[in-house]
Formats: structure tokens, sequence, C-alpha cells
């Protein structure tokens, strides 16, 4: 554990499987996203905090491109404000690698580019010092 430091970041990758479609065209479900959003802000306060926090808020959430069954998606937090409680994020989620059903059942590519698919702002709340 350290002090909650502006600017610390954590990131995960996670391949969504088909399973998760949930729309015509293999879309997956905004839903899915913002949870993943949750996984890496638990880590963040675990990280700066010594606690999973407890999330209060999302704020400004966009979504911005599709994010398919067969894709690796990555989510970023980033502490922007540390409070006395609470701990204001930045929330990221890109599409790196695409399935692409189109060259074959099983084929897939890694993107030259990122797609940004969902960005968000939250607050989490963690326990007092000492508490």
């Amino acid at each position: 554990m350290s002090d909650p430091r502006e600017g610390t970041t954590v990131t995960h990758r996670r391949y969504i499987p088909y399973s998760h479609a949930h729309y015509a065209g293999n879309l997956v479900d905004g839903a899915y996203v913002l949870g993943l959003f949750g996984d890496v802000a638990t880590e963040l306060c675990v990280r700066t905090d010594g606690d999973e926090g407890l999330f209060a808020s999302y704020s400004d959430v966009q979504f911005r491109a599709p994010v398919k069954a067969g894709d690796v998606l990555e989510t970023t937090a980033v502490l922007t404000r540390a409070g006395t409680r609470s701990r204001a994020m930045a929330f990221e989620a890109r599409v790196v690698c695409r399935g692409r059903p189109d060259k074959g059942e099983s084929a897939a590519e890694v993107l030259a580019e990122p797609i940004v698919a969902v960005t968000a702002t939250g607050t989490v709340v963690v326990p007092p010092p000492g508490g």
C-alpha cells in the first residue's frame, strides 16, 4: 500500500468471449465495460489505500465505439484526485485486438491504432485513514 497519488494508473486487458455478445453483430452491452471499470478501480484502491473501496458514482460516461465479442479490451483507471476519503478516477476502454470472422472462423488481428470505445469518470470512497 502507498499514499494515494494523483496519476497512479492501473490497466487490465481481457479477451471478450462470444458468450458475452448481447446484440446483433456480436455487440457487447455497455454495462459489461462499466463492470471492467469497476475492476480497475478496485485494484487502484487496493494499491493506493489497502482497501477495495466502494464505487459511489459514474459521471460523463461516453460510449464512443462498439465493443464486440472477439475483442481484446484494455481498460485503464487513472487517479485524478485524492480527497480524505474520496478518489476521483478517469477511465478509458480501448479495443486493442479485434476478431476478423470475415477472414476465417477464428481469425483476429492486433489493431495498428487502438479504438477508444468507452470513457468515463467516477468516484470511489475508501475508509478513513486508520479506520
